[in-house]
């Protein structure tokens, strides 16, 4: 059990890792590629209007 909660401790240091890394790269716009695929999935943009109105919901 001791070696289970070492190995999930590692796997979870490794996973922060690579989040906070993959934040960094894509604030400080060190690749481009990266800036622009967000750009064109849609998530850097502010969409509640159009989120809003696939739920059905209405602003009024």
């Amino acid at each position: 059990m001791k070696r289970f909660e070492r190995l999930l401790i590692k796997l979870i240091a490794i996973q922060l890792f690579f989040l906070l890394a993959g934040q960094i790269l894509h604030h400080a716009n060190i690749l481009p590629e990266m800036h622009q695929l967000a750009q064109y999935e849609g998530v850097s943009e502010s969409n509640y209007t159009s989120i809003l109105e696939t739920l059905g919901l209405s602003q009024e």
